[in-house]
């Protein structure tokens, strides 16, 4: 195999979620990354599962014929076991709710989900699940080139599972090596961030986000990645829920309306992120400052700053119980209304302005 055909496998395989952005922080990280432990942490959504694997891949590889840099091969065994999600050396730790929707899911755990009968799968990284990969961590390599054990979301860990972990973070056993993966870093013990080497993920420069956007078939993509922050993966998860640009231009007229209708589907988490980023933006807006999820034109005009506050505040309450069994159409209305109200309050104009009376603007 020419070198020139390794790299451009080594390009697939970090391509197997398309994300182009991460391929020269692979390059650096597997050049200049010796630590037994990383930690690789940034936005939520902008790919740190994905340089995990490609990470955890790449010290796996099998290939004698390419460099460092240029692994994994993409073709050798190794390479392969790692796609077929059975390679004997490589160890994924993600709480169970999250096993679909990143695709990494084994036959042991979806039997031992169906053991669990109507349990609803677990958003934690249970105490016993650390203490099996500990256990993993302990045996001798299968195939000889180490292993490796990865955590997304590392936050995800509990107090008592992370503490299981720090031991062998600490003095990991023989060539074992650890791959953690956290959107808010600081929800974690500071005895793990301290045993970790930091790589830090940045959002994707906005044009090269929205070329991948357009690629995945996301109309208007520019929209869609002011919407949810520059993270172009959480764009393409709404995308692919039947979230599109028109939908977002439509959401602060369909508050401003009353019409809790245009968001009843939606997820109750997502509907309380909207609903913080028009608060956002309109207050922005009010202090004569530029928003940055919403175009402007769609966005009403802001009243006083005070309701905008109160009702930040009260976003801020809800999304602390946003993952609640609460009765979700009831809880989209009542928050709509909630959001109708602190948009419609009267903006008061000064004293001597108009006669001196406080008349609203409207």
């Amino acid at each position: 195999m020419s070198e020139d055909s390794s790299d451009s496998s080594a390009r697939d395989v970090v391509a197997a979620r398309s994300l182009p952005w991460l391929e020269a922080l692979l390059r650096r990280a597997l050049a200049t990354q010796t630590a037994h432990a990383l930690l690789l942490h940034g936005p939520g959504a902008v790919g740190q599962f994905e340089l995990a694997l490609a990470l955890a891949q790449g010290w796996l590889c099998e290939s004698t014929s390419v460099a460092i840099t240029s692994r994994p091969c993409g073709v050798c065994a190794s390479c392969r076991l790692v796609f077929a999600r059975s390679h004997p050396d490589l160890l994924v730790l993600v709480p169970e709710a999250l096993r679909e929707s990143l695709g990494w899911s084994s036959r042991e755990a979806e039997e031992g989900e169906e053991k669990s009968g109507k349990k609803k799968p677990s958003k934690d990284i249970r105490v016993e699940e650390v203490r099996s990969a500990v256990s993993f961590a302990l045996t001798t390599s299968a195939r000889g080139r180490g292993k490796v054990v990865v955590v997304h979301p590392a936050e995800r860990m509990n107090a008592i599972a992370a503490n299981a972990f720090l031991k062998t973070l600490e003095e990991p056993a023989g060539n074992a090596r650890f791959l953690l993966c956290s959107a808010a870093p600081d929800a974690l013990l500071a005895t793990i961030r301290s045993r970790c080497q930091a790589v830090a993920l940045s959002l994707p420069a906005n044009d090269e986000a929205i070329e991948w956007l357009s690629a995945q078939g996301v109309a208007s993509p520019e929209i869609l990645l002011a919407a949810c922050g520059g993270q172009p993966q959480d764009a393409l998860e709404r995308a692919s829920f039947g979230i599109d640009a028109a939908t977002w231009r439509a959401l602060p007229a369909n508050v401003m309306a009353g019409n809790a209708g245009a968001l009843r589907g939606w997820p109750l988490p997502w509907v309380i992120d909207a609903l913080q980023k028009l608060c956002h933006d309109v207050a922005c807006a009010a202090s004569g400052a530029e928003g940055r999820y919403f175009p402007a034109a769609s966005l009403p005009r802001p009243p006083h700053l005070a309701p905008l506050l109160q009702w930040a505040r009260a976003l801020a309450g809800a999304a602390r119980h946003a993952e609640h069994p609460w009765i979700v159409d009831l809880g989209i209305e009542a928050l709509v209304e909630q959001a109708r109200e602190a948009l419609q309050t009267p903006r008061l104009v000064r004293p001597g302005t108009r006669g001196g009376s406080l008349n609203s603007e409207r």
